[in-house]
């Protein structure tokens, strides 16, 4: 098939993902005992009855289950997450985190990727050697190591016994009464809370990157067409990067890819474990529900209803650049 036959296909698949994500987002959620939504109703703020009865209205709470599933397929095709248990509009509360998240996981995911795969294809070529051995036993400790316990070392060591860091929130305290006077301020400042919680995920994920990178180029290294770039006297950068790289990539585009969509939910621990307010932090917040014993259920079902659109377009344009870099794929 042609690459517009392709795509075709390519976006049919990823409308029925996404149809089954909506259905899928539902079901959960109104399948779990005790009613949570109904119980989300009346917490808002201890509403009366009759406030209780508008909102059960306004979210088709007392509707026939069909008709609530119509309900909630509209309301998120168009992004319409209603309110949160504290009263305040979902989408607010995401767009005020969202970038934070942006931020953090987009510096660690970018820089784990980047020195990853360059470390992976320089052990790979140098496998069996003492640099080889050193790097993935590195990498298998740091990739086992629980990510908290990363980041009580961090804290420990730069943020208390060197005091490099500050090491909690994602902007300086006293920004809420005096915002930063120009531009520099403003990035010296958001970096210098970043570089923490930014180098434990660092820390944590490079070694999975290193270890699938070097997986990658030892299925390749040793091809024909390898020696061939070899026997011609190309330099032996160009033949691994250019070469054995460029050929080994499918499963690291898939990776990679996913790891980009992630971006958006956060990170659960490395947030909480930094007072950072990112999504991971508002995820586990509608988790714990604030104390009040039960999870903020729509809360809840907006950011998984993100992270999956997330995922799938994710898995979209990496379908898409499989079948330009191979275009074996789309004639499959």
């Amino acid at each position: 098939m042609g690459l517009k036959t392709y795509l075709a296909k390519r976006i049919v698949y990823m409308v029925i993902l996404i149809w089954a994500v909506i259905t899928v987002n539902f079901l959960i959620f109104h399948m779990m005992p005790g009613n949570p939504l109904q119980q989300y109703i009346q917490s808002l703020q201890r509403v009366s009855k009759e406030r209780a009865e508008i909102l059960a209205e306004k979210f088709g709470l007392n509707k026939p289950l069909h008709e609530k599933y119509i309900i909630s397929v509209i309301n998120l095709l168009t992004f319409n997450f209603g309110l949160s248990k504290r009263g305040r509009p979902i989408i607010e509360m995401i767009s005020e985190r969202l970038p934070n998240t942006l931020l953090l996981m987009g510096t660690s995911t970018v820089i784990s990727i980047i020195i990853g795969m360059l470390l992976g294809v320089i052990v790979a070529y140098k496998r069996g050697g003492a640099l080889d051995t050193g790097v993935v036993t590195a990498s298998l400790l740091t990739y086992s190591v629980p990510i908290f316990f990363l980041g009580w070392l961090v804290i420990a060591f730069f943020g208390i016994y060197l005091g490099w860091f500050p090491t909690s929130l994602e902007q300086p305290s006293e920004w809420a009464f005096h915002p930063p006077s120009n531009i520099f301020e403003l990035i010296s400042g958001r970096l210098r809370h970043i570089a923490l919680p930014c180098l434990t995920l660092v820390l944590f994920s490079v070694g999975g990157w290193i270890l699938l990178t070097r997986a990658c180029v030892l299925e390749t290294i040793n091809e024909d067409y390898v020696l061939t770039a070899r026997a011609k006297g190309l330099k032996e950068r160009t033949v691994l990067y250019k070469h054995v790289l460029k050929n080994a990539s499918l499963p690291l585009i898939t990776n990679v890819a996913l790891s980009f969509a992630f971006i958006v939910s956060g990170a659960i621990i490395t947030e909480t474990l930094f007072s950072y307010r990112g999504m991971g932090l508002l995820t586990w917040e509608a988790i714990w529900g604030g104390g009040a014993g039960y999870a903020d259920i729509p809360l809840l079902q907006a950011i998984f209803y993100i992270l999956a659109l997330c995922v799938i377009f994710a898995n979209f344009i990496a379908d898409l650049l499989y079948g330009v870099i191979d275009p074996r794929i789309r004639y499959g």
